[in-house]
């Protein structure tokens, strides 16, 4: 069995995220590809395809929304992804247990629902949302007219036990929108698919791997796919820290000496959110220092394949700045092509600021 180094793990993660070169695709094939887009906040996925394709505007992801050939739905780890609606489909029946679960467990909502008929009020959620899309707020107000509990509750209810994607103009670049919910099957015309771990599996490795059934798992945010994975025809390999990595059959690793050149990656970029051990592309160390208690994932530098510090945006109509805080000092060539990337972003993000400027704050 092969043995990765950690530097040919890290480019195979770069390689399959396309991060060694931007690509020449269509946002839809690259959503596919990359097995979807980190989607909490509303533009973080305009940011993860810039930062991969050539040439990308946000009015090509804008009408895949609007054509709803992409959706937003909650789905691995129970979080809000950018999906093609045929994926959002075939995934959201795999990891129905995470909601399942969360309804039962919930520190907030499950004591106010644990009375009641869930069955019976996803039906009328359900009911009420084939009239068309509704905010979470007035579905819960609606909601409430026939069972005693929160409206806040009930709208989560609903959110568990049914395909909620969030309609547009939530997520439209340029515009502001409340969270308005749909079903997903009545959204796209088509009926949801049978529960296929299996394909799920696939994808991720397409994307994301080599990986562990572990970071599979943490992905996904399920269980028990070691099971799967052992019934499936997959290449092998092991780890640097010993651990068996999957892989598709017919992918390979590139060279570890490949280059890899200096990027900006969004706000909760999936590259660093979606394995169980994620030094292959950030230490445990600077892991704390992008993402925040809460949860918040800000914009990372990488130089030669490592996130290496964070870039934030501050703008007004009339200036927009983009700042740089790298955690340790940088070759003259990484942060010169780092500081030429984000005069190019942060023109590309502010397109209606009258000057744009780039901040390279020292290392701390």
């Amino acid at each position: 069995m092969q043995t990765l180094s950690p530097r040919a793990l890290n480019r195979a993660t770069l390689e399959r995220q396309l991060l060694l070169r931007r690509a020449k695709m269509s946002a839809f094939d690259t959503i596919e590809h990359l097995a979807g887009l980190q989607a909490q906040a509303p533009f973080p996925p305009y940011f993860g395809l810039w930062a991969r394709l050539e040439g990308f505007r946000p009015a090509e992801l804008v009408e895949l929304l609007e054509s709803r050939r992409v959706v937003r739905i909650a789905l691995m780890r129970g979080t809000v992804h950018l999906v093609t609606a045929a994926d959002a489909l075939a995934w959201r029946p795999v990891v129905q247990g995470i909601y399942d679960r969360d309804l039962k467990q919930n520190a907030l909502h499950a004591a106010p629902l644990a009375d009641l008929d869930h069955s019976a009020v996803a039906s009328a959620a359900r009911e009420l949302l084939l009239r068309g899309p509704m905010p979470g707020n007035a579905l819960g107000a609606e909601l409430a007219r026939s069972w005693d509990a929160p409206p806040s509750s009930l709208t989560h209810l609903a959110r568990g036990r049914l395909p909620l994607v969030q309609t547009p103009p939530r997520a439209i670049w340029g515009k502001a929108g409340q969270t308005t919910y749909a079903c997903l099957d009545d959204w796209v015309g088509a009926p949801l698919s049978p529960p296929a771990p299996a394909e799920l599996i696939a994808r991720y490795l397409r994307a994301f791997g080599p990986a562990t059934v572990a970071d599979v798992q943490t992905w996904a945010g399920i269980t028990r796919l070691g099971e799967v994975a052992a019934g499936m025809d997959l290449r092998r390999y092991r780890g640097p820290d010993g651990r068996e990595l999957l892989d598709l059959p017919e992918l390979t690793v590139p060279a570890e000496d490949v280059p890899a050149p200096p990027r900006l990656l969004g706000p909760f970029d999936q590259t660093i959110l979606s394995y169980a051990d994620r030094t292959r592309v950030i230490s445990d160390a600077y892991r704390k220092r992008v993402i925040s208690h809460n949860g918040l994932v800000k914009g990372t530098l990488l130089v030669d394949g490592q996130v290496c510090g964070f870039w934030e945006i501050k703008a007004t109509r009339k200036a927009a700045a983009i700042s740089l805080s790298p955690f340790e000092k940088l070759g003259k060539r990484d942060l010169a092509a780092l500081e030429k990337s984000a005069g190019e972003l942060v023109k590309w993000a502010e397109a209606a600021s009258e000057t744009h400027e780039v901040r390279v704050h020292p290392p701390e």
